[in-house]
C-alpha cells in the first residue's frame, strides 16, 4: 500500500514538473498553500484534503492542482474540494394572465440565486412575452406656451378618443395630464406686472400667468374627468422659443405619488412646438444650483422651486426615466423633429413622432408610437454592477439571434403573445465582500428579475479539528488536510520546535539571500521546494528548460535543473525531435528515396520537394528525357546521332500517319520539325519508343519566321521615315531660297515708313525768343 501511494505521489510531481510552463501562465492553475487561495486562483484548480497526500519533504502547495492530476496522483475523489458555480430558481411564475384581475406575468423567472466561483462563467435563461391586455399608464405633458393655442382646443376633446385607442390593445389604461411653460424669471418670461397678469399677445384673450410646471390630473380611467380638467386649462406665454420641458419631465417622473404611477407599462407623452432648455441655461437667469432630482410640487401641483434649481441635463433626465421605467413619446411639430430625434438617441426606450400644427393627429400618433415601443424588447440590468461582476447577453428572437451584448439584449419586431428568450452569461472575477443584489428588467415593463449573488471563496472541507492527533499529537489544528501549528512549533505535522535560527541550514554559508533560494520555504531546517524547483536548497530550476511551440520541453519530456529529460522516442534540447520515422514513410520508402528523415519530417535533396520528397523541381519530363533517342534511332539525326547505338538501346518502331492520343509526345526536333512519338514500358521496365514521324515546322521555326517578319517591318518603317524626312528637308530648303530672293527684290522706303511712330514729340513755341 505504501509503495502504491509513493508511486501516486511521484506521478503527481512528474505532472507538475512536466507542466511547469503552465505555472507561468496566469490563465492556468498554479500551486497555492491553502484551499481557499487555491479555489480562488483559477476555476480549474482543486484541492486534495486527503491526509499524507503530499510526500515528506514536499510542500502542501502540491495539494492544489486540476482535479484529473489529483486523481492520477492518488487522491480519492471524495477527498477533493472542487466547488462549482450553482444556480437555484426561487420564483418562476408562468407567463400570461393568471386569471386574477389585472394580474399579468410577462417576465420569468422572477427571482433566482446564483453562487459563482471566481473565473467560472454561469448562465441562465430569461423569458419574456407581451401579454395581451397588460395595463398601461399614460401621462400627457403639454406645452401651454402661446404658439400651442390651437393644439389646446383639440386636446380638450380627446379624452375619450385616447382611452378608446389604448383599450384596443389593453383592458386596463389610465391617463393623466400636466402642462408646462418655462421658469418664471427673466429672461424666460416677462416679470412686468402687466405681462405677468396677461402674457398673451391679444388684449381680449383669456390667458393665465406663466408657470414652470403644473400637475393637473392624476392618472385616471375616467375620460369625462380628463376632458373636464383639461378644458379648464388656459394658454400662457413666454419670451423665447425654448421651453422648460425638462423641468416638467423631471417632476413628472420623480413625483410618483402625485402622478399615481403604477408598476405597469408607463408612457409619458411630451407635446411641444418648441425646443428645450437644458443644464447650464439657468445661469442666464441667475439660477445656478444643479437640479437635485427631487419632487417639489405644492398642494396645487405647481413646481415651486424652478427659480432655485437649474434645468436637468440630458444624462440626468435619461437616468431618472430609465430608473422609473418610463417610456417617453416626443410628439413635436415638423421643424422640431430632427432636434428631438437627436435627444431620443440619448434617452433609452423613447420615440419621436411628428405632430400636426393643431395636434389633430395626436391620438393616432400615440397609438402608433406605443405599437413601435411595444415591438422592441430590451433586457438590461437596472443599476451598476457589483465590483468584479461582468454580464453578457445573447438574444434569441425567433428567426434571429445576437450574441455578446454587454449592455443588454434586444429583440425587434416582437408582437403580442410572442415569446422571446435571452441567455444571460455572468462571471465573477473576484470574491464579493458579501451577498449582492442584481436586478434585470425589460424597459417599459414594470416586472423585474431579482438575482441574489454570492461567491464561492472558502472551502467547506468538513475536517476541521482542533489539537488534532495528526498534527504531532495535538500540536496544531487540522483544516483541509493541512496542520496549522501552535506557536513555537513548525513543520508539516508540527513536529519541529522553532529554534533561534531555524533557517540557518536552509541557505549556503555566508549567504544572506532568501532561504531556499527564494523558491521554497524552510521547515524544520529543510527546504520544501515549490513545484518549479528541486534540490537541497531549491537551486535547481525545473521551469527554466527550453521551450518548443510554447511548451516546456515540447511537452515530450521532464525539466530537471534546467535540462530536458526526454521521454522515450524523443530527442533534442527541447525534446522537440521525434525518433519515429512513420511520418516520412510512403509506400514503404523513406522520403521517396530523395531525402532523409529528421524529427519525423522529410528533409529533401536539392531539386525535390513536398512532404515526402516525391516531386522534382527541375527534373525533365519523360517526353523530354527520351526525345533525343527517338530522333536518332528513327531518323539518325539530333544531338545523339553520332552515339545513338550506345546511348539509346530502346527499340524503335516507325508508325506512319498522325495520332491525337494524349499519350503521344509532341516535341521539337533538333532541326525544328515536330517529332511525335510514344513511350511504352513492359513488365520488366524495358522502354520501347514508337515514332509517328516529323511534321511541318515547330514552334522554334515559327518563332524564327515571326522574328524575321517583325524585323522586316521595322526596317521598312525606318526606311519610310528616312525618305519622308529627306523630302521635307528638300521642300524647306526650296521655300527658304524663294523667301531670300523675294526679300532682296523688295524696295522699301526705310526713311519714311508710314507705319513708324516716333517716341519723341516736338512742340514749337511761336512766342519763343531766342534772344
Amino acid at each position: 500500500m505504501l509503495s502504491t501511494q509513493w508511486t501516486g505521489r511521484l506521478w503527481l510531481l512528474f505532472l507538475l514538473f512536466a507542466c511547469g510552463e503552465n505555472t507561468q501562465d496566469p490563465g492556468s492553475c498554479q500551486p497555492h498553500p491553502s484551499c481557499h487561495e487555491c479555489i480562488q486562483s483559477h476555476p480549474s484548480c482543486a484541492w486534495c484534503k486527503q491526509l499524507n497526500f503530499v510526500p515528506a519533504g514536499e510542500s502542501d502547495t502540491g495539494r492544489c492542482a486540476p482535479r484529473v492530476e489529483l486523481e492520477r496522483g492518488g487522491c480519492l475523489p471524495s477527498e477533493i474540494m472542487d466547488p462549482r458555480s450553482k444556480q437555484h430558481v426561487l420564483e418562476d411564475r408562468p407567463l400570461g394572465n393568471s386569471g386574477q384581475q389585472q394580474s399579468f406575468t410577462q417576465l420569468a423567472p422572477q427571482r433566482i440565486a446564483l453562487q459563482l466561483r471566481p473565473g467560472e462563467e454561469q448562465s441562465f435563461t430569461v423569458r419574456f412575452r407581451w401579454v395581451e391586455g397588460h395595463p398601461v399608464d399614460l401621462y400627457y405633458l403639454m406645452d401651454l406656451s402661446y404658439s400651442m393655442k390651437d393644439d389646446l382646443e383639440n386636446i380638450k376633446r380627446l379624452g375619450s378618443d385616447l382611452l378608446s385607442a389604448l383599450r384596443n390593445v389593453t383592458t386596463s389604461v389610465k391617463i393623466g395630464f400636466g402642462s408646462f411653460v418655462d421658469k418664471t424669471v427673466l429672461p424666460y418670461v416677462s416679470t412686468a406686472p402687466s405681462k405677468w397678469q396677461h402674457p398673451c399677445l391679444q388684449a381680449n384673450e383669456t390667458c393665465q400667468s406663466a408657470f414652470s410646471y403644473q400637475h393637473v390630473l392624476a392618472l385616471t380611467d375616467n375620460a369625462s374627468e380628463f376632458e373636464s380638467r383639461v378644458s379648464q386649462q388656459r394658454i400662457s406665454g413666454n419670451l423665447d422659443t425654448a421651453e422648460g420641458g425638462f423641468d416638467a419631465i423631471m417632476q413628472a417622473a420623480i413625483c410618483k405619488d402625485h402622478i399615481g404611477w403604477r408598476d405597469v407599462t408607463k408612457l409619458l407623452v411630451f407635446t411641444s412646438d418648441g425646443t428645450f432648455h437644458m443644464a447650464g441655461d439657468g445661469k442666464l437667469g441667475g439660477v445656478y444650483l444643479p437640479n437635485d432630482g427631487r419632487c417639489h410640487l405644492d398642494d396645487n401641483g405647481l413646481y415651486m422651486k424652478s427659480h432655485l434649481y437649474d434645468y436637468p441635463s440630458v444624462g440626468h433626465l435619461a437616468e431618472v426615466l430609465s430608473e422609473s421605467n418610463i417610456q417617453a413619446i416626443f410628439a413635436v411639430t415638423g421643424p422640431r423633429v430632427i432636434i428631438y430625434e437627436e435627444l431620443s438617441r440619448l434617452i433609452p426606450k423613447s420615440v419621436v413622432a411628428e405632430l400636426k400644427e393643431d395636434s389633430s393627429n395626436v391620438v393616432q400618433l400615440i397609438a402608433d408610437a406605443y405599437s413601435s415601443l411595444s415591438s422592441t424588447v430590451n433586457l438590461e440590468h437596472s443599476s451598476d454592477l457589483p465590483p468584479g461582476i461582468s454580464l453578457a447577453y445573447d438574444s434569441h428572437c425567433g428567426d434571429s439571434e445576437t450574441h455578446g451584448g454587454a449592455k443588454g439584449g434586444e429583440c425587434l419586431g416582437v408582437h403580442v403573445n410572442q415569446q422571446v428568450q435571452f441567455t444571460v452569461r455572468i462571471k465573477a472575477t473576484t470574491c464579493l465582500s458579501g451577498p449582492q443584489k442584481l436586478v434585470l428588467r425589460v424597459l417599459g415593463v414594470g416586472e423585474e428579475l431579482h438575482v441574489d449573488l454570492t461567491t464561492v471563496c472558502e472551502c467547506q472541507c468538513g475536517d476541521t479539528q482542533s489539537y488534532a492527533p495528526h498534527c504531532s499529537g495535538g500540536l496544531g489544528n487540522l483544516t483541509c488536510g493541512v496542520c496549522r501549528c501552535q506557536e513555537g512549533h513548525a513543520g508539516r505535522h508540527c513536529e519541529c520546535k522553532q529554534e533561534l535560527d531555524p533557517e540557518a541550514t536552509c541557505r549556503d554559508v555566508n549567504d544572506t539571500g532568501p532561504v531556499c533560494s527564494g523558491k521554497g520555504r524552510c521547515v524544520c531546517g529543510k527546504c520544501q521546494c515549490n513545484a518549479q524547483a528541486s534540490g537541497p536548497l531549491c537551486k535547481c530550476d525545473n521551469a527554466g528548460c527550453e521551450r518548443h511551440n510554447g511548451q516546456l520541453c515540447a511537452g515530450n519530456g521532464q525539466c530537471r535543473c534546467g535540462n530536458c529529460e526526454c521521454h522515450l522516442n524523443f530527442t533534442g534540447k527541447a525534446c522537440q525531435c521525434s525518433l519515429d520515422t512513420s511520418g516520412c514513410m510512403q509506400e514503404g520508402i523513406v522520403c521517396s528515396g530523395h531525402g532523409h528523415c529528421v524529427c519525423n519530417r522529410c528533409q529533401c535533396d536539392t531539386g525535390w520537394f513536398d512532404s515526402h520528397c516525391s516531386r522534382c523541381a527541375n527534373c525533365p519530363t519523360p517526353c523530354e528525357e527520351h526525345r533525343d533517342c527517338a530522333e536518332c534511332k528513327a531518323f539518325g539525326t539530333g544531338l545523339l546521332s553520332g552515339n545513338c547505338s550506345t546511348s539509346c538501346n530502346q527499340m524503335v518502331n516507325v508508325v506512319p500517319g498522325s495520332t491525337t492520343d494524349e499519350r503521344w509526345c509532341q516535341m521539337a526536333a533538333e532541326d525544328g520539325s515536330l517529332l511525335i512519338y510514344l513511350i511504352e514500358r513492359d513488365e520488366r521496365g524495358r522502354i520501347t519508343l514508337m515514332v509517328n514521324g516529323k511534321y511541318g515546322t515547330t514552334t522554334k521555326q515559327t518563332f524564327t519566321l515571326v522574328l524575321y517578319l517583325v524585323l522586316g517591318f521595322v526596317l521598312l518603317g525606318l526606311f519610310l521615315i528616312i525618305i519622308y524626312r529627306i523630302i521635307v528637308e528638300i521642300y524647306d530648303r526650296r521655300e527658304f531660297k524663294r523667301f531670300e530672293k523675294e526679300r532682296k527684290c523688295a524696295k522699301w522706303n526705310e526713311v519714311n515708313n508710314p507705319l513708324f511712330r516716333s517716341a519723341i514729340t516736338t512742340v514749337m513755341n511761336p512766342k519763343y525768343n531766342s534772344d
